[in-house]
């Protein structure tokens, strides 16, 4: 798990390189997505909120708040559960393959792996033969995690 506050300095680095300021919101946010080992969504992250920081912060603050961490790479959305979690990489200083997020269907958990580019190239160019272009290349995949199917057996 990622230690919370050398995550929030790194984002906060990163931002100001980027002349964007890391707000006490968007902090608290990308804090509440740092210590959850799932996937949250937008109602999610307002209850953690409440919980970890005795804030509330309404529904439409939470999406703008969203919005700019994940235009500045510091979350990311996954549309297949429609929720949100931290990037892998924020303290990391170099570049990673594309991101490859397998998602728990029972617990919501995610965790972020890199494939390698070529796997990538590889998939835009069948897109492109069955007539399609694609247009993310951000991979989310439905699997079921250790622990659930454990908890099944």
């Amino acid at each position: 798990m990622m230690q919370i506050d050398s995550v929030i300095q790194h984002a906060e680095q990163h931002c100001k390189q980027r002349g964007v300021r890391l707000t006490t919101k968007r902090k608290q946010v990308l804090s509440a997505l740092v210590q959850s080992n799932k996937a949250l969504s937008a109602y999610d992250l307002i209850e953690h909120c409440k919980e970890l920081f005795d804030q509330s912060i309404p529904a439409m603050s939470i999406y703008r708040i969203l919005e700019f961490l994940e235009t500045e790479h510091l979350v990311h959305k996954l549309s297949l559960a429609n929720k949100y979690v931290a990037c892998a990489h924020i303290c990391c200083s170099h570049g990673h393959g594309v991101p490859q997020f397998l998602i728990c269907g029972k617990c919501n958990k995610v965790k972020e792996i890199t494939i390698p580019a070529s796997t990538i190239d590889e998939l835009k160019q069948n897109a492109q033969q069955a007539g399609f272009t694609l247009v993310s290349q951000q991979l989310e995949m439905n699997c079921v995690c250790d622990d659930c199917l454990k908890d099944a057996a």
